[in-house]
């Protein structure tokens, strides 16, 4: 479990930092839309050649059978919240938009997990989870404080 965790923090702070690092790629490009077209294209290529190394077998048959919304919505979305990230960063600051995001990521994740969306596996939304919930938008608050 402690292995998971450190793995869910590094996971944490990898989005933090390409976040950063390909909004500067977006900045010195002047702009966003290409910036994530060659962050999604390295994307690409570095999970093909980790895919390809594990020497696991594909049932290419098995995608036919899949969803349109399994095999697109996710990509989209992808897509669309990472160009999001890195338009408004520069707008907005590093900090700011990413304790924003993990806040919105917290309430959603919680959201699909009470409802068992996706049939995912289901865990009611309690008091304390709630409160939680609240702290966070409260640190969020916080975080983003600007003094006059």
């Amino acid at each position: 479990m402690l292995t998971l965790a450190l793995l869910s923090l590094f996971a944490g702070a990898a989005i933090a930092v390409q976040a950063a690092i390909n909004t500067k790629l977006g900045l010195l490009l002047d702009n966003t839309l290409f910036a994530t077209t060659v962050a999604f294209f390295i994307a690409f290529l570095t999970v093909l050649i980790l895919f390809l190394a594990t020497g696991r077998q594909v049932n290419f048959n098995q995608i036919v059978h899949l969803s349109d919304y399994l095999l697109v919505a996710g990509g989209v979305i992808s897509a669309l919240g990472v160009g999001l990230l890195y338009y408004l960063i520069p707008k907005l600051g590093v900090s700011t938009v990413m304790s924003i995001a993990l806040t919105s990521q917290l309430i959603c994740a919680m959201t699909i997990s009470h409802f068992g969306w996706l049939t995912l596996p289901q865990k009611s939304i309690q008091t304390e989870n709630a409160l939680g919930a609240l702290l966070m938008i409260v640190g969020l608050i916080l975080v983003n404080w600007k003094s006059s």
